[in-house]
């Protein structure tokens, strides 16, 4: 695939890889097409969410026994 860009962009481009470490031009492209998945992908998410039917209201309760559930998590996966 081969892009045409007017020369401002080009410019604009050159200096985003030589100042965010990008080997390529093609590699900045990428990163970019990336972030916009993501972006898309958490549009959707949150459409979604949107239109969800509510749930019951959570309490600080809640939250503990999540934060209890990852901090096991941590101590079961981690190198010992």
């Amino acid at each position: 695939m081969n892009i045409s860009l007017p020369e401002t962009l080009k410019t604009f481009v050159d200096l985003q890889v030589s100042q965010r470490g990008y080997g390529t031009s093609s590699e900045y492209v990428r990163e970019l097409i990336r972030k916009d998945q993501d972006r898309l992908q958490l549009r959707e998410l949150l459409l979604s969410g949107a239109s969800s039917s509510p749930t019951a209201p959570v309490s600080a309760n809640y939250f503990d026994g999540l934060r209890e559930r990852v901090h096991q998590g941590i101590r079961t996966h981690s190198p010992r």
